[in-house]
């Protein structure tokens, strides 16, 4: 099995949609490229 992350983007930001949802969000990062970055160096 190949799993894809996906990363969502709000306002230049690293966020993570409950259900989909942008009123409730979580923020994981200022920089998208850096949050994909450290992804790739953990399973690339």
């Amino acid at each position: 099995m190949i799993i894809y992350p996906a990363i969502d983007i709000k306002d230049s930001k690293c966020v993570r949609l409950t259900q989909g949802k942008f009123d409730n969000i979580t923020i994981y990062g200022d920089d998208p490229v850096e949050t994909a970055k450290k992804w790739e160096a953990l399973g690339g």
